[in-house]
């Protein structure tokens, strides 16, 4: 295996502990920090994060995580020794779950595109970059550099997306009916042909 898959498995080995350490925080909202560990323990061992072989290791894992967790703000201990997720924290963990989330599709394609267009200013180009990845791990297909379409139904998450990124007016969301040359669109998402 090479280097940059080896990075890029260790990557995903973090973002996953992360997600399973705030979703656990984030369930149950204040959680002793002694009460944390087996259900993690547990929870990543069966994930294949961890061998249960190794006892020291697995919770040195845990600690360091969590740590790693307190110290960029994304969760928080308080005098019990409990610890609760930050705002940091809850945005953090929206944005985990954005990135594994599919749209649901129906059946039936209804034969109507939603467009989405937005225009971010220069001088928010990390936001209107993280629009970009976004739509793409949502499956959206570009258009042009600012318009992206996708064939169903998303109009709800396009409305959290908005307050979310905190961009209302900047990103418009369209449906329409018919568009030109959209047989390689129907291809790219498997759809039937006119």
């Amino acid at each position: 295996m090479g280097i940059l898959e080896k990075e890029m498995r260790k990557r995903t080995r973090r973002r996953n502990l992360q997600k399973i350490l705030l979703r656990t925080v984030a369930a149950a909202g204040f959680m002793s920090i002694a009460l944390l560990a087996p259900n993690a323990l547990q929870a990543l061992a069966k994930l294949g994060f961890i061998n249960f072989k190794r006892k020291y290791q697995e919770k040195t894992l845990i600690n360091r995580s969590r740590d790693r967790l307190i110290k960029a703000g994304l969760l928080a201990r308080n005098e019990e020794g409990l610890l609760r997720l930050t705002p940091k924290g809850m945005a953090k963990l929206r944005q985990l779950e954005l990135v594994d989330y599919k749209l649901p599709r129906p059946r039936r394609w209804d034969g109507k595109w939603r467009v989405l267009i937005f225009d971010i200013k220069e001088e928010r180009k990390s936001l209107r970059d993280k629009v970009r990845r976004t739509l793409i791990a949502l499956g959206f297909k570009r258009l042009q550099d600012s318009v992206w379409v996708y064939p169903y139904d998303c109009e709800d998450l396009i409305t959290l997306l908005k307050a979310d990124f905190k961009i209302g007016k900047d990103l418009l969301y369209l449906v329409v009916e018919k568009m030109e040359y959209d047989v390689p669109l129907r291809k790219q998402f498997g759809l039937a042909l006119p």
